[in-house]
């Protein structure tokens, strides 16, 4: 039998790549990826696409509202994305909670899908900062998640794979080009337009920029400017 998984997809460079490594581990992955009131969908549109290129089982979007929440520049029209700025301050980018309720919804799929893998590509080296993306945090869930599921209970143990945890920008983009990534399908940027140009200075941008730049290989990225 095969063995399932399921990957929560956004549409940008580290989800991608983290689909591309779960299908080259032979799973037959379930890509799930969120309408949660970000100011910007062209990364659900990247979502589709990529769900599609790698032949995933089956691509779900859930609709949820965040953004009746607020408390983040991704969700609250009242707060503007800055651009990158490197400190020690988790930046107003983050979303609070937001892997969390990913990873819950995650959860209950693989449960109904009778799965003991979920894979997100979390990075906890080239990122800014935020709490939910961290080893010990996964690491938690992942123990919560076994305690409060019927098939955890049952001892069908739930995994969450971050193979990207540990990695530098440039590793990740060279070992995603090696699995066959297409970087310039994807949308990393935090206030790109409807046609998924991105903004080129916000921390994703930046981010994703001296990836390339380290990994030594030409930027596909569409930008705005």
């Amino acid at each position: 039998m095969s063995k399932k998984a399921v990957i929560l997809l956004s549409g940008g460079l580290d989800s991608t790549t983290t689909l591309a490594i779960a299908k080259s581990q032979g799973f037959k992955c379930y890509a799930m990826s969120f309408d949660y009131g970000q100011k910007q969908k062209s990364e659900l549109n990247a979502a589709t696409k990529i769900a599609k290129l790698f032949s995933t089982v089956e691509h779900r979007i859930m609709d949820i509202s965040l953004n009746d929440i607020g408390g983040s520049a991704l969700t609250d029209s009242a707060i503007s994305v800055p651009n990158f700025n490197k400190s020690d301050e988790i930046p107003v980018t983050y979303v609070p909670a937001r892997n969390t309720i990913f990873l819950s919804y995650a959860m209950a799929w693989a449960e109904v899908l009778d799965c003991q893998s979920i894979f997100i590509g979390v990075n906890a080296l080239d990122y800014s900062g935020y709490p939910d993306c961290r080893a010990a945090y996964i690491k938690a869930f992942e123990t919560m998640a076994n305690l409060a599921t019927k098939q955890g209970v049952e001892g069908k143990k739930l995994t969450i794979h971050t193979p990207l945890i540990n990695l530098h920008k440039a590793e990740i983009i060279q070992k995603g080009l090696k699995l066959g990534v297409d970087y310039a399908m994807t949308t990393t940027c935090y206030q790109a337009d409807e046609n998924g140009y991105a903004c080129g200075v916000c921390d994703a941008c930046e981010y994703r920029k001296l990836g390339f730049k380290e990994a030594e290989i030409i930027d596909p990225t569409r930008y705005q400017k």
